[in-house]
Protein backbone atom coordinates (compact mmCIF):
# COMPACT_ATOMS: atom_id res chain seq x y z
CA UNK A 1 0.00 0.00 0.00
CA UNK A 2 2.85 2.31 0.49
CA UNK A 3 3.36 2.64 -3.61
CA UNK A 4 -0.32 3.04 -3.83
CA UNK A 5 -0.12 6.95 -4.35
CA UNK A 6 2.88 6.36 -7.51
CA UNK A 7 0.34 4.06 -8.87
CA UNK A 8 -2.27 6.11 -8.44
CA UNK A 9 -0.47 8.92 -10.39
CA UNK A 10 0.61 7.21 -13.28
CA UNK A 11 -2.70 5.76 -13.87
CA UNK A 12 -3.96 9.28 -14.23
CA UNK A 13 -1.37 11.26 -16.08
CA UNK A 14 -3.80 10.72 -18.62
CA UNK A 15 -7.15 11.34 -17.30
CA UNK A 16 -8.57 11.15 -20.58
CA UNK A 17 -7.18 7.86 -21.56
CA UNK A 18 -8.07 6.03 -18.28
CA UNK A 19 -11.56 7.25 -18.11
CA UNK A 20 -11.87 6.41 -21.79
CA UNK A 21 -10.30 3.00 -21.38
CA UNK A 22 -12.02 2.43 -17.72
CA UNK A 23 -15.64 3.24 -19.55
CA UNK A 24 -14.92 0.60 -22.44
CA UNK A 25 -14.01 -1.98 -19.36
CA UNK A 26 -16.87 -1.59 -17.74
CA UNK A 27 -19.21 -1.61 -20.91
CA UNK A 28 -17.42 -4.95 -21.69
CA UNK A 29 -17.84 -6.74 -18.31
CA UNK A 30 -21.54 -5.43 -18.28
CA UNK A 31 -22.22 -7.24 -21.19
CA UNK A 32 -20.42 -9.99 -20.05
CA UNK A 33 -22.39 -10.42 -16.97
CA UNK A 34 -25.48 -9.92 -18.59
CA UNK A 35 -25.03 -12.28 -21.90
CA UNK A 36 -23.42 -14.95 -19.73
CA UNK A 37 -25.89 -14.43 -16.87
CA UNK A 38 -28.77 -15.52 -19.02
CA UNK A 39 -26.93 -19.08 -19.90
CA UNK A 40 -25.81 -19.58 -16.31
CA UNK A 41 -29.23 -18.74 -15.01
CA UNK A 42 -30.41 -21.28 -17.49
CA UNK A 43 -28.69 -24.23 -16.07
CA UNK A 44 -29.05 -23.03 -12.52
CA UNK A 45 -32.83 -23.16 -12.98
CA UNK A 46 -32.45 -26.22 -14.58
CA UNK A 47 -30.52 -27.96 -12.16
CA UNK A 48 -33.13 -26.94 -9.23
CA UNK A 49 -35.93 -28.78 -11.30
CA UNK A 50 -37.03 -32.28 -9.76
CA UNK A 51 -35.54 -35.54 -10.89
CA UNK A 52 -38.49 -37.15 -9.86
CA UNK A 53 -40.56 -36.25 -12.69
CA UNK A 54 -41.21 -37.03 -16.29
CA UNK A 55 -42.57 -34.70 -18.71
CA UNK A 56 -44.73 -37.05 -21.46
CA UNK A 57 -45.37 -35.10 -24.84
CA UNK A 58 -46.45 -35.44 -28.42
CA UNK A 59 -43.06 -37.23 -30.67
CA UNK A 60 -44.20 -34.61 -33.47
CA UNK A 61 -43.80 -32.17 -31.51
CA UNK A 62 -44.70 -29.62 -28.55
CA UNK A 63 -47.57 -28.47 -29.93
CA UNK A 64 -49.31 -31.77 -30.59
CA UNK A 65 -52.32 -33.19 -28.48
CA UNK A 66 -52.55 -36.41 -26.98
CA UNK A 67 -55.79 -38.39 -26.11
CA UNK A 68 -57.06 -37.63 -22.36
CA UNK A 69 -57.44 -41.89 -22.36
CA UNK A 70 -53.70 -42.50 -22.14
CA UNK A 71 -53.68 -41.30 -18.55
CA UNK A 72 -54.98 -44.30 -16.42
CA UNK A 73 -52.27 -46.38 -18.98
CA UNK A 74 -49.34 -44.16 -17.95
CA UNK A 75 -50.47 -44.33 -14.61
CA UNK A 76 -50.64 -48.80 -14.77
CA UNK A 77 -46.72 -48.30 -15.44
CA UNK A 78 -44.22 -49.32 -12.38
CA UNK A 79 -42.64 -46.68 -10.68
CA UNK A 80 -45.23 -44.20 -11.34
CA UNK A 81 -46.33 -42.31 -8.46
CA UNK A 82 -48.65 -40.10 -9.72
CA UNK A 83 -49.56 -38.47 -13.05
CA UNK A 84 -51.21 -34.82 -13.67
CA UNK A 85 -52.15 -33.58 -17.63
CA UNK A 86 -52.06 -30.27 -18.86
CA UNK A 87 -53.55 -28.62 -21.83
CA UNK A 88 -52.81 -24.69 -23.16
CA UNK A 89 -55.84 -22.20 -23.39
CA UNK A 90 -54.40 -19.77 -25.42
CA UNK A 91 -56.36 -16.36 -24.47
CA UNK A 92 -56.27 -12.99 -23.73
CA UNK A 93 -57.11 -10.31 -21.52
CA UNK A 94 -59.29 -7.37 -23.02
CA UNK A 95 -56.29 -6.82 -25.72
CA UNK A 96 -54.98 -9.85 -27.81
CA UNK A 97 -51.46 -7.70 -26.47
CA UNK A 98 -52.44 -8.90 -22.91
CA UNK A 99 -51.52 -12.66 -23.40
CA UNK A 100 -52.40 -15.12 -20.35
CA UNK A 101 -51.17 -18.18 -19.87
CA UNK A 102 -53.97 -20.43 -18.94
CA UNK A 103 -53.18 -23.97 -18.16
CA UNK A 104 -56.42 -26.31 -18.08
CA UNK A 105 -55.71 -28.94 -15.74
CA UNK A 106 -56.87 -31.73 -13.54
CA UNK A 107 -56.42 -29.99 -10.46
CA UNK A 108 -55.77 -32.66 -7.88
CA UNK A 109 -53.30 -34.84 -9.75
CA UNK A 110 -51.60 -31.62 -11.28
CA UNK A 111 -51.13 -30.20 -7.72
CA UNK A 112 -49.93 -33.38 -6.23
CA UNK A 113 -47.39 -33.57 -9.09
CA UNK A 114 -45.96 -30.21 -8.11
CA UNK A 115 -46.60 -29.71 -4.93
CA UNK A 116 -44.01 -26.17 -5.49
CA UNK A 117 -47.50 -24.70 -6.50
CA UNK A 118 -48.73 -23.69 -3.00
CA UNK A 119 -52.90 -22.86 -2.69
CA UNK A 120 -54.46 -22.72 0.82
CA UNK A 121 -56.75 -26.07 1.51
CA UNK A 122 -60.03 -23.59 1.56
CA UNK A 123 -59.46 -22.16 -1.62
CA UNK A 124 -58.38 -25.32 -3.36
CA UNK A 125 -61.64 -26.84 -1.52
CA UNK A 126 -63.41 -23.85 -3.70
CA UNK A 127 -61.89 -25.01 -6.73
CA UNK A 128 -63.39 -28.35 -6.48
CA UNK A 129 -66.80 -26.90 -6.11
CA UNK A 130 -66.66 -24.24 -8.47
CA UNK A 131 -66.64 -25.46 -12.07
CA UNK A 132 -65.92 -22.41 -13.97
CA UNK A 133 -63.33 -21.76 -11.00
CA UNK A 134 -59.79 -20.60 -11.60
CA UNK A 135 -56.47 -20.56 -9.33
CA UNK A 136 -54.19 -17.80 -10.52
CA UNK A 137 -50.75 -17.05 -9.44
CA UNK A 138 -50.10 -14.24 -7.24
CA UNK A 139 -47.99 -12.14 -9.80
CA UNK A 140 -50.59 -12.46 -12.29
CA UNK A 141 -53.15 -11.32 -9.86
CA UNK A 142 -51.05 -8.37 -8.90
CA UNK A 143 -50.55 -7.28 -12.41
CA UNK A 144 -54.16 -7.20 -13.40
CA UNK A 145 -55.79 -6.72 -9.98
CA UNK A 146 -57.50 -9.52 -9.86
CA UNK A 147 -59.03 -10.73 -5.98
CA UNK A 148 -60.80 -14.02 -5.27
CA UNK A 149 -64.54 -13.46 -6.02
CA UNK A 150 -64.19 -11.64 -9.40
CA UNK A 151 -65.40 -13.26 -12.96
CA UNK A 152 -62.59 -12.69 -15.55
CA UNK A 153 -63.30 -12.49 -19.28
CA UNK A 154 -61.23 -14.23 -20.87
CA UNK A 155 -60.63 -14.68 -25.02
CA UNK A 156 -59.47 -17.30 -27.14
CA UNK A 157 -58.09 -16.95 -30.62
CA UNK A 158 -57.44 -20.69 -31.16
CA UNK A 159 -60.30 -22.52 -28.52
CA UNK A 160 -64.49 -21.48 -29.04
CA UNK A 161 -67.76 -22.74 -27.85
CA UNK A 162 -69.92 -24.65 -30.00
CA UNK A 163 -71.87 -21.30 -30.57
CA UNK A 164 -68.89 -19.76 -31.64
CA UNK A 165 -68.09 -17.47 -29.26
CA UNK A 166 -64.30 -17.13 -28.46
CA UNK A 167 -65.44 -15.76 -25.14
CA UNK A 168 -64.16 -17.90 -21.82
CA UNK A 169 -65.71 -16.61 -17.89
CA UNK A 170 -63.82 -17.64 -15.23
CA UNK A 171 -64.36 -17.10 -11.69
CA UNK A 172 -61.32 -16.65 -9.18
CA UNK A 173 -61.60 -18.71 -6.29
CA UNK A 174 -57.82 -18.94 -5.25
CA UNK A 175 -54.45 -17.06 -5.74
CA UNK A 176 -51.43 -19.52 -5.32
CA UNK A 177 -47.69 -18.88 -4.61
CA UNK A 178 -44.23 -20.69 -5.49
CA UNK A 179 -42.09 -22.68 -3.26
CA UNK A 180 -39.14 -24.48 -3.84
CA UNK A 181 -37.13 -24.37 -6.74
CA UNK A 182 -39.58 -22.30 -8.15
CA UNK A 183 -39.52 -19.33 -5.41
CA UNK A 184 -37.81 -16.88 -7.59
CA UNK A 185 -39.88 -17.48 -10.81
CA UNK A 186 -42.87 -15.47 -11.11
CA UNK A 187 -46.25 -16.93 -10.74
CA UNK A 188 -47.71 -15.58 -13.71
CA UNK A 189 -50.25 -18.59 -14.41
CA UNK A 190 -53.95 -19.23 -14.27
CA UNK A 191 -55.29 -22.99 -13.70
CA UNK A 192 -59.03 -24.02 -14.51
CA UNK A 193 -60.62 -27.30 -14.72
CA UNK A 194 -59.54 -29.25 -17.72
CA UNK A 195 -63.15 -30.95 -17.65
CA UNK A 196 -65.17 -27.43 -18.13
CA UNK A 197 -62.83 -26.60 -20.89
CA UNK A 198 -62.98 -29.63 -22.69
CA UNK A 199 -66.75 -30.08 -22.64
CA UNK A 200 -67.42 -26.66 -23.61
CA UNK A 201 -64.64 -26.28 -26.29
CA UNK A 202 -64.77 -27.24 -30.35
CA UNK A 203 -61.20 -27.73 -31.01
CA UNK A 204 -59.77 -31.28 -30.34
CA UNK A 205 -61.77 -32.61 -27.14
CA UNK A 206 -60.58 -34.89 -25.31
CA UNK A 207 -56.49 -34.07 -25.94
CA UNK A 208 -53.85 -32.65 -23.49
CA UNK A 209 -50.96 -31.08 -24.34
CA UNK A 210 -48.82 -32.71 -21.63
CA UNK A 211 -48.72 -35.32 -18.82
CA UNK A 212 -46.42 -34.61 -16.05
CA UNK A 213 -45.41 -38.01 -14.35
CA UNK A 214 -44.63 -38.37 -10.97
CA UNK A 215 -41.81 -41.27 -9.99
CA UNK A 216 -40.62 -42.92 -6.90
CA UNK A 217 -36.95 -43.50 -8.13
CA UNK A 218 -34.95 -40.98 -10.00
CA UNK A 219 -32.36 -44.19 -10.61
CA UNK A 220 -35.30 -45.68 -12.66
CA UNK A 221 -36.37 -42.05 -14.46
CA UNK A 222 -35.15 -43.49 -17.72
CA UNK A 223 -36.45 -47.17 -17.85
CA UNK A 224 -40.18 -46.02 -16.73
CA UNK A 225 -39.69 -43.32 -19.40
CA UNK A 226 -39.23 -46.19 -21.91
CA UNK A 227 -42.14 -48.43 -20.49
CA UNK A 228 -44.55 -45.16 -21.09
CA UNK A 229 -43.31 -44.59 -24.78
CA UNK A 230 -43.26 -48.45 -25.26
CA UNK A 231 -47.55 -48.16 -24.57
CA UNK A 232 -47.86 -46.32 -27.31
CA UNK A 233 -45.15 -47.35 -29.78
CA UNK A 234 -46.59 -47.05 -33.83
CA UNK A 235 -50.10 -45.41 -32.34
CA UNK A 236 -51.73 -42.42 -33.99
CA UNK A 237 -50.39 -40.67 -31.15
CA UNK A 238 -46.37 -41.83 -30.39
CA UNK A 239 -45.42 -40.19 -27.15
CA UNK A 240 -41.91 -38.74 -25.85
CA UNK A 241 -40.83 -39.40 -22.31
CA UNK A 242 -38.46 -36.88 -20.83
CA UNK A 243 -37.38 -36.07 -17.46
CA UNK A 244 -37.92 -32.54 -16.56
CA UNK A 245 -34.65 -31.48 -17.20
CA UNK A 246 -33.62 -33.08 -20.38
CA UNK A 247 -37.20 -31.55 -21.20
CA UNK A 248 -36.60 -28.22 -20.46
CA UNK A 249 -32.85 -28.47 -22.47
CA UNK A 250 -34.54 -29.93 -25.53
CA UNK A 251 -36.82 -26.51 -25.76
CA UNK A 252 -34.01 -24.50 -24.99
CA UNK A 253 -32.05 -26.14 -27.82
CA UNK A 254 -34.41 -25.48 -30.12
CA UNK A 255 -34.19 -21.40 -30.45
CA UNK A 256 -30.16 -22.58 -31.41
CA UNK A 257 -27.20 -22.87 -29.32
CA UNK A 258 -27.63 -20.05 -27.32
CA UNK A 259 -24.50 -21.19 -25.27
CA UNK A 260 -22.18 -20.68 -28.69
CA UNK A 261 -23.58 -17.62 -29.58
CA UNK A 262 -23.23 -15.71 -26.26
CA UNK A 263 -19.80 -16.99 -25.72
CA UNK A 264 -18.69 -16.15 -29.09
CA UNK A 265 -19.79 -12.28 -28.45
CA UNK A 266 -18.28 -12.62 -25.46
CA UNK A 267 -14.82 -13.86 -26.60
CA UNK A 268 -14.82 -11.40 -29.42
CA UNK A 269 -15.53 -8.51 -26.67
CA UNK A 270 -12.42 -9.50 -24.41
CA UNK A 271 -10.38 -10.49 -27.37
CA UNK A 272 -10.64 -6.84 -28.65
CA UNK A 273 -10.35 -5.47 -25.14
CA UNK A 274 -7.04 -7.28 -24.63
CA UNK A 275 -6.09 -4.88 -27.41
CA UNK A 276 -7.20 -2.08 -25.90
CA UNK A 277 -6.12 -2.13 -22.37
CA UNK A 278 -2.63 -3.37 -23.42
CA UNK A 279 -2.69 -0.46 -25.72
CA UNK A 280 -3.32 1.94 -22.95
CA UNK A 281 -0.86 0.11 -20.47
CA UNK A 282 1.62 0.21 -23.05
CA UNK A 283 1.22 3.98 -23.94
CA UNK A 284 1.60 5.04 -20.34
CA UNK A 285 4.61 2.95 -19.72
CA UNK A 286 6.38 4.35 -22.72
CA UNK A 287 5.53 8.07 -21.64
CA UNK A 288 7.41 7.33 -18.42
CA UNK A 289 10.50 5.66 -19.18
CA UNK A 290 12.68 8.80 -17.87
CA UNK A 291 10.52 8.37 -15.04
CA UNK A 292 10.81 4.93 -14.75
CA UNK A 293 14.99 5.28 -14.92
CA UNK A 294 15.23 8.13 -11.88
CA UNK A 295 13.29 5.35 -9.94
CA UNK A 296 15.79 2.78 -10.89
CA UNK A 297 18.60 5.27 -9.85
CA UNK A 298 17.01 6.01 -6.29
CA UNK A 299 17.51 2.07 -6.12
CA UNK A 300 13.82 0.64 -7.85
CA UNK A 301 14.75 -3.22 -8.45
CA UNK A 302 13.42 -4.57 -11.79
CA UNK A 303 10.49 -6.38 -9.27
CA UNK A 304 9.76 -3.76 -7.80
CA UNK A 305 9.39 -1.61 -11.58
CA UNK A 306 7.44 -4.55 -13.09
CA UNK A 307 5.28 -5.40 -9.43
CA UNK A 308 4.21 -0.86 -9.30
CA UNK A 309 2.99 -1.78 -13.83
CA UNK A 310 1.28 -4.41 -13.02
CA UNK A 311 -0.91 -2.84 -9.63
CA UNK A 312 -1.67 0.09 -12.09
CA UNK A 313 -2.88 -2.51 -14.82
CA UNK A 314 -4.92 -4.26 -11.61
CA UNK A 315 -6.06 -1.41 -10.19
CA UNK A 316 -7.32 0.05 -13.76
CA UNK A 317 -8.96 -3.52 -14.66
CA UNK A 318 -10.43 -4.85 -11.27
CA UNK A 319 -12.49 -1.43 -10.74
CA UNK A 320 -13.69 -1.53 -13.82
CA UNK A 321 -14.92 -4.81 -14.37
CA UNK A 322 -16.00 -4.45 -10.24
CA UNK A 323 -18.25 -1.54 -11.81
CA UNK A 324 -19.59 -3.51 -14.70
CA UNK A 325 -20.52 -6.66 -12.72
CA UNK A 326 -22.01 -4.38 -10.62
CA UNK A 327 -24.62 -2.73 -12.87
CA UNK A 328 -24.79 -6.30 -14.78
CA UNK A 329 -26.02 -7.78 -11.37
CA UNK A 330 -28.24 -4.36 -10.87
CA UNK A 331 -30.55 -4.88 -13.83
CA UNK A 332 -30.24 -8.45 -14.61
CA UNK A 333 -33.37 -9.08 -12.72
CA UNK A 334 -35.55 -6.57 -13.95
CA UNK A 335 -34.45 -7.95 -17.52
CA UNK A 336 -35.96 -11.18 -16.37
CA UNK A 337 -39.18 -9.48 -14.43
CA UNK A 338 -39.66 -7.78 -17.90
CA UNK A 339 -40.28 -11.06 -19.45
CA UNK A 340 -42.35 -12.22 -16.96
CA UNK A 341 -40.66 -15.26 -15.63
CA UNK A 342 -39.21 -13.88 -12.30
CA UNK A 343 -36.40 -12.00 -10.24
CA UNK A 344 -33.92 -14.30 -11.01
CA UNK A 345 -30.29 -12.91 -9.29
CA UNK A 346 -27.56 -12.84 -11.59
CA UNK A 347 -26.11 -16.40 -10.44
CA UNK A 348 -22.31 -16.17 -8.27
CA UNK A 349 -20.67 -17.88 -10.45
CA UNK A 350 -20.15 -15.37 -12.91
CA UNK A 351 -19.15 -13.10 -10.59
CA UNK A 352 -16.80 -14.99 -9.66
CA UNK A 353 -15.57 -15.68 -13.20
CA UNK A 354 -15.89 -11.97 -14.37
CA UNK A 355 -13.44 -11.22 -11.32
CA UNK A 356 -11.18 -13.95 -12.53
CA UNK A 357 -11.30 -12.61 -15.91
CA UNK A 358 -10.68 -9.11 -14.73
CA UNK A 359 -7.32 -10.57 -13.38
CA UNK A 360 -6.64 -12.37 -16.45
CA UNK A 361 -6.68 -9.26 -18.58
CA UNK A 362 -4.96 -7.52 -16.32
CA UNK A 363 -2.18 -9.83 -15.77
CA UNK A 364 -2.06 -9.91 -20.03
CA UNK A 365 -2.13 -6.46 -20.74
CA UNK A 366 0.84 -5.96 -18.09
CA UNK A 367 2.70 -8.03 -19.83
CA UNK A 368 4.25 -6.11 -22.64
CA UNK A 369 4.93 -2.79 -20.61
CA UNK A 370 6.60 -4.64 -18.14
CA UNK A 371 8.78 -6.52 -20.22
CA UNK A 372 9.84 -3.04 -21.11
CA UNK A 373 10.29 -1.44 -17.51
CA UNK A 374 12.25 -4.55 -16.60
CA UNK A 375 14.79 -3.96 -20.06
CA UNK A 376 15.16 -0.49 -19.39
CA UNK A 377 18.46 1.21 -19.25
CA UNK A 378 18.96 3.78 -17.03
CA UNK A 379 21.64 6.11 -18.98
CA UNK A 380 19.88 5.60 -22.53
CA UNK A 381 16.25 6.16 -20.69
CA UNK A 382 17.87 9.77 -19.02
CA UNK A 383 19.53 10.40 -22.67
CA UNK A 384 16.41 10.45 -24.22
CA UNK A 385 17.70 7.21 -26.16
Amino acid sequence: MKFFCLIWAGLWRKPMRTVLTLLSIVVAFMLYGTLHGVTSSFDDVIDTMGDTRLRVQSRVNIIESMPLAYLPRIESVPGVEGVGYYQALVAYYQDPRNQIQVGAVGLDGFLDVYPEIVVPDEQREAMSRTRTGAIVGKDLAAARGWNVGDRVTLRSQIFTHADGSDVWDFDVVGIYELSGAFADFAAQEMYVHFDYFDEARVQAPGMVLLYFVAIDDVDQSAEIAEAIDALFLNSSFETQTLNEKDWVRNQIARIGDIDFFVNAIIGAVFFTLLFLTGNTMWQSVRERVPELAVLKTYGFGNATIVGLVAAESLLLCLTAAGIGLVIAATVFPAIYRSMGIGSIPLPSSVIALGIGIGVLVAVVSALPPAWLAQRLNVVDALAGR
